[in-house]
């Protein structure tokens, strides 16, 4: 039998697994900020732009498809975390902003990278090289 055609000689599967463990750890600390783990990968970006960002810009850095993001952001304006903005001089383009309660959010949030890099169980070294790995993946195999 061919070993190539193992589960556990899948980086793939590695990688949808530590995916779900990602996630499954992420949860509950989010659940206590009332955001799943994509609103939060939203408001990481929102964060870094406080005068705002364009929905199709936020779905370029999230790798994320508009019928993906359009109901993601209509539940984080549901749950008043932003405002859409529709420009006047092109309607097509729509700008999302942090509310005030978005703002206030990110002090809420200050602590979870620290908590989920002490779950690692990783030295700083080797969170960084590993980083780095990762990012030279995504590039290799990006479009």
């Amino acid at each position: 039998m061919n070993d190539n055609l193992l589960l556990e000689k899948q980086l793939c599967f590695r990688l949808y697994t530590l995916n779900k463990l990602m996630c499954r750890l992420y949860a509950p600390v989010l659940k206590a900020l009332g955001l799943t783990y994509p609103q939060y990968l939203a408001m990481l970006v929102l964060w870094q732009y406080k005068d705002g960002i364009s929905v199709k810009d936020l779905g370029a850095k999230l790798d994320l498809d508009s019928g993906t993001l359009s109901p993601l952001l209509k539940r984080m304006e549901s749950q008043e975390l932003l405002t859409r903005i529709r420009q006047t001089k092109d309607e097509r383009i729509v700008t999302i902003k942090l509310s005030q309660k978005g703002s206030e959010l990110k002090k809420d949030a200050q602590h979870i990278p620290e908590q989920m890099f002490a779950k690692t169980g990783l030295t700083a070294d080797k969170l960084h090289s590993l980083t780095a790995e990762l990012d030279q993946l995504i590039e290799n195999i990006s479009d």
